[in-house]
């Protein structure tokens, strides 16, 4: 098993390169929103350090959202064509579990609220607990939630970028954590093993905003008067 993971869904992009039980490769660019750019030649670079080709890959995971509109957007799309153009399946990983997962690896964490900005005084958010194969689970569903309602779907300790934005009755916030292609990468591994994918096609983005077209466009325009 080589699976190849993508991390564009924030603000910074990253890849990793597994096999069954090691990682072998794993670069993290810092640039701000340069993912465009930086994408393709970390890729080409992984395959180069560790010298595996296409037909090598078992899969390719990318990280489908919630996050940042554009990234969601750049990360399904480079994966639904290199996935495309080299017949591999492709494993969607939510964002939010990502988060999660990288609360239990860095801070050994067994259960987190996982809360991203959404920006609109909105935030992501889904509660996670680990089960015995050391995966962060969902419990109940991703939400799209105002500041004041997050504040009471929030049940555990809350890590990422929107853990700030919300009062918590948890006094506990981590809101440095944030997820990589290195937590999308374990994630992949373990559906991987249960050959938990689909197609190319039906790789698509997760915005949980069904008018995020409309939402950018308003974003720091003054209510106007009707």
């Amino acid at each position: 098993m080589n699976v190849l993971a993508l991390e564009t869904a924030n603000d910074h992009c990253s890849v990793c390169l597994i096999d069954e039980s090691n990682e072998l490769f794993f670069q993290l660019d810092t640039q701000a929103k340069a993912q465009t750019r930086t994408i393709l030649p970390m890729i080409e670079q992984a395959l180069q350090q560790t010298q595996l080709s296409y037909s090598d890959l078992t899969a390719i995971a990318f990280s489908r959202g919630p996050g940042s509109f554009s990234g969601v957007r750049i990360n399904a799309a480079v994966t639904q064509a290199l996935a495309w153009a080299n017949d591999l399946p492709v494993i969607p990983v939510s964002t939010l579990q990502a988060l999660a997962q990288a609360a239990y690896r860095e801070l050994q964490l067994s259960q987190v609220t996982a809360v991203l900005d959404a920006r609109m005084q909105e935030v992501y958010l889904a509660n996670f607990s680990c089960d015995t194969d050391g995966i962060m689970q969902l419990q109940g569903e991703e939400q799209l939630l105002s500041y004041d309602m997050a504040t009471s779907f929030a049940l555990f300790s809350c890590v990422g970028s929107g853990a700030k934005l919300i009062s918590s009755p948890i006094s506990e916030q981590h809101s440095m954590i944030s997820p990589s292609a290195r937590d999308i990468a374990i994630l992949a591994r373990y559906y991987a093993k249960q050959k938990h994918w689909v197609s190319a096609e039906q790789a698509l983005p997760v915005y949980l905003r069904d008018n995020a077209w409309k939402k950018i466009a308003e974003q720091g325009k003054p209510n106007e008067k009707k």
